[in-house]
């Protein structure tokens, strides 16, 4: 890569310690992040060798990689991970609570890969006004030249896809007769809103949620995307509306209902690797490596992955081998 490259662990220790620092500010402590499975709400470092690991796997340099810290994007990394390293890459994952902790990490080289959704990049990319397409190409043609002129080349959509999606208890769907976002509104009380910390304001969540729907939101509580603590804020009633994904397989055990969209006010959020382009330039294998694994993964997938870990209680990483094996990725 051209350029100075810094050791990946101070940038993004130096970011996290900035992150943290600022959200202890809004959040009173709580950082508000999204957590591992097992509710602890650290940054993710994953570094262990995996299965896929090969005896000459310094031989073609570093990775440095970047991203958010929840289930699936656990999930995503560790894909990344090992079929990097399979292919000779040593890879070091440093995983945060927000988009905006790695984004310009990503575009100066100082990380070279990130896993990401279309819109959210998009919106990240383009000062936050919100794309609001459904339709994959025309988000992707939308967000490349963004991306380009940030140092950003967005290599191949898949066609798993994860959109923002809000619950209730089945208790409060079936006492208001709710099944929609619209279906809240008419209930005509005031809400609180168990989201990621970046939700106010966004046109996929806060945002929309009042602008478009019409629902009354009282306040935030920053729990996190889909995380044990938003879930739990909702089932112990603290909040009567939850962010989580539409591939979210724990919702139905724990007694939560997913709200249909009805209104369409989520984008394209189609799971697409970000690579750093003069990291891109100089390791051009890298590009048909995870475009073979984006051609592969389907949302049917994705969601049987979060179940395995959120459900199952396995090791995103197990769940990445086993899965990368069976697919003949590794």
């Amino acid at each position: 890569m051209t350029g100075t490259r810094l050791n990946v662990r101070t940038i993004l220790g130096t970011m996290l310690a900035a992150g943290a620092l600022l959200t202890a500010g809004a959040c009173g402590g709580d950082d508000g992040s999204a957590p591992s499975p097992g509710g602890d709400s650290d940054p993710t470092e994953t570094t262990e060798p995996g299965a896929s690991e090969t005896t000459d796997s310094a031989e073609k340099g570093t990775v440095a990689m970047s991203g958010q810290d929840f289930t699936e994007m656990q999930i995503m990394a560790e894909m990344y991970r090992q079929v990097l390293e399979g292919a000779g890459y040593t890879v070091d994952v440093n995983l945060v609570g927000t988009r905006d902790l790695y984004i310009k990490g990503l575009g100066n080289g100082q990380i070279d890969l990130v896993p990401e959704y279309l819109a959210g990049i998009a919106d990240q990319l383009n000062g936050d006004k919100p794309f609001t397409t459904n339709d994959t190409q025309e988000a992707l043609s939308a967000v490349e030249p963004l991306a380009s002129d940030a140092g950003i080349t967005m290599l191949e959509p898949s066609e798993a896809t994860d959109q923002n999606a809000f619950f209730v208890t089945q208790d409060y769907a079936e006492s208001n007769d709710v099944t929609a976002l619209s279906d809240v509104a008419g209930v005509g009380d005031s809400v609180t809103l168990a989201a990621a910390p970046d939700c106010e304001g966004r046109g996929d969540c806060e945002g929309g949620l009042t602008e478009v729907y019409g629902i009354d939101i009282e306040r935030i509580l920053p729990t996190g995307f889909g995380t044990q603590q938003t879930k739990d804020a909702v089932l112990e009633d603290e909040a009567q509306l939850g962010l989580s994904g539409t591939t979210d397989a724990s919702l139905d055990e724990l007694g939560l209902v997913l709200l249909e969209d009805d209104k369409g006010i989520q984008p394209a959020q189609n799971l697409i690797p970000a690579v750093n382009s003069d990291f891109l330039t100089e390791n051009p294998d890298v590009e048909a490596l995870l475009n073979e694994l984006s051609g592969t993964l389907t949302t049917d997938d994705l969601a049987g992955l979060n179940a395995q870990v959120d459900i199952e209680r396995q090791k995103a990483a197990d769940v990445a081998e086993a899965y990368l094996s069976e697919k003949d990725l590794i």
